[in-house]
C-alpha cells in the first residue's frame, strides 16, 4: 500500500472513532445538569415581589413557585406545601429550553423562617429547586431536629390497586390501594410507623390524611405496606397521591380518575321525567277543578238524540198516534222542487192531480150519518 493511501486510511479511522464520541460527549452533561433557580432579591418584606429566574427545566414544563418555611435547600420543606403560601404563588411554563422568568409577590408563609422560593413541577416527571430567601419582619426559629434513630427511605415505585365500580359510575367516591415498598436506612428499629397519604388536585394543596401500619422494620430490612387511598364522592380529573413520613415526602404517584357519567345520565333523566309528570298531574288537577255542570251537560246531550229517536218507536202502539199519522205525513208530503202549484202541467181545472184522499173539512159527513141511524131506528121499531 502507498503513502497517500495509509495517510487516507488512518484519518478515516480516526474519524469514525472520534465521531460517535463526539455527539454522545454532551449527552451525560445535559443530562446531569440540574434545574437551579435565582432570585432577583435575597430578602423581602411581604407586599413587594421579587423575579424568580430558573433553567435545566424539561422543555414546556408547568411549573408552581412558592414561598415556604421551616425550610433549607438542603432538606428540602419537611412540612410539605402546608409550610407555604399557598394563595401568593405562581404558575409558569417553561420554554423549550427549559428556562422560565416570572415575578412572583412576597407573602409571609404559615410558619417561620428560615425560608425558600420552592419551584417544583406540577405534571409529569417531578423535579424541584430551592433558592434561599428571607421574609423581612417574618419570625425565625430554628429547624426541629432531625431523628437519629430509624428512618424509612421508599424503595420502589408506588402503584394504585384496584379499579373503579359501578357505584363509582354513578358518583360514589374513588377508592385505591397505595402500595409501596420501604426500608429502614437508620439505626434503630422503627415500630408501627404513622405515614400522611395525600390526595390533591391541580395546584391545590394536599388534603392528608393519617394511617397507620401495624409493625416493626428492623435497619437493614424492608416491608411491603398498603395504605387505603380516597377521594370524596363525584371526584374526578387528575389528582397526585403524595405519601409523607416525619415530615418528609416519600413518593407521589399520579391519578386519573374518569367523569362519573352515570351523574349526568341521571339528571337528564331528571329532566325529562319531572317535567312530564307534573303535566300529567296539572292534568287531574284541572279535570277535578272544573265546574260541576259541565260535565253532566255533555253527558246528557250526548243521550237526548237517543232518546228522541226512541220516543216515536215506543208510541207506536198507540190507536190515536197511529191513525193521525198517515194524515200528518200527507200534510207534510213537501211538492217536487221543479214544479210549482201554479205551473204543474198535469193540474185540473180545480187545481188537483187526484181525488182528495181525505174530506174537505166543510164536508156534511156528520149529518149523513146521524140520517142513517135515524132509519134505522124507525124501521127497528115497526
Amino acid at each position: 500500500m502507498s503513502g497517500p493511501a495509509v495517510v487516507c486510511a488512518l484519518v478515516a479511522a480516526v474519524l469514525f472513532a472520534v465521531l460517535p464520541v463526539v455527539p454522545f460527549a454532551d449527552v451525560p452533561a445535559r443530562a446531569a445538569e440540574k434545574p437551579t433557580v435565582t432570585l432577583s432579591k435575597s430578602q423581602s418584606g411581604a407586599g413587594g415581589s421579587i423575579t424568580v429566574t430558573g433553567s435545566g427545566w424539561r422543555s414546556e414544563a408547568l411549573l408552581m413557585i412558592l414561598v415556604c418555611g421551616q425550610a433549607e435547600p438542603s432538606r428540602g420543606v419537611p412540612g410539605g406545601t402546608d409550610s407555604c403560601a399557598n394563595a401568593d404563588g405562581r404558575a409558569v411554563t417553561a420554554d423549550d429550553e427549559g428556562d422560565f422568568s416570572r415575578k412572583l409577590p412576597v407573602a409571609e408563609p404559615p410558619v417561620p423562617c428560615p425560608c425558600v422560593v420552592h419551584v417544583a413541577t406540577i405534571t409529569g416527571e417531578k423535579a424541584e429547586a430551592f433558592a434561599v430567601f428571607q421574609v423581612a419582619g417574618h419570625s425565625v426559629e430554628p429547624l426541629p431536629q432531625e431523628a437519629t434513630g430509624g428512618r424509612l427511605s421508599v424503595l420502589t415505585d408506588t402503584r394504585l390497586n384496584g379499579s373503579s365500580g359501578l357505584l363509582t359510575w354513578f358518583g360514589a367516591p374513588p377508592a385505591r390501594e397505595l402500595v409501596f415498598t420501604v426500608g429502614n436506612v437508620g439505626t434503630s428499629p422503627v415500630e408501627n410507623p404513622v405515614f400522611q397519604v395525600g390526595t390533591s388536585h391541580g395546584v391545590f394543596a394536599p388534603q392528608w390524611q393519617e394511617h397507620q401500619w401495624n409493625g416493626t422494620i428492623q435497619p437493614g430490612r424492608k416491608a411491603r405496606i398498603t395504605l387505603p387511598v380516597e377521594l370524596a364522592a363525584g371526584a374526578h380529573g387528575d389528582y397526585s397521591v403524595s405519601l409523607t413520613y416525619g415530615g418528609k415526602v416519600l413518593a407521589e404517584h399520579p391519578w386519573g380518575v374518569g367523569r362519573p357519567w352515570g351523574v349526568t345520565l341521571f339528571w337528564l333523566m331528571l329532566c325529562v321525567v319531572v317535567p312530564a309528570a307534573l303535566f300529567r298531574i296539572g292534568m287531574a288537577v284541572v279535570d277535578r277543578v272544573r265546574p260541576g255542570g259541565t260535565t253532566p251537560s255533555r253527558r246528557s246531550g250526548r243521550r237526548l238524540p237517543e232518546l228522541a229517536f226512541r220516543l216515536p218507536l215506543l208510541g207506536t202502539s198507540n190507536g190515536a198516534h197511529s191513525r193521525t199519522t198517515p194524515s200528518t205525513t200527507a200534510r207534510t208530503t213537501p211538492t217536487l222542487p221543479w214544479f210549482t202549484p201554479d205551473t204543474d202541467p198535469g193540474a185540473t181545472a180545480s187545481g188537483q192531480l187526484s181525488a182528495p184522499q181525505h174530506p174537505p173539512e166543510e164536508s156534511p159527513t156528520t149529518p149523513t150519518t146521524e140520517t142513517s141511524q135515524t132509519s134505522r131506528i124507525r124501521k127497528g121499531s115497526t
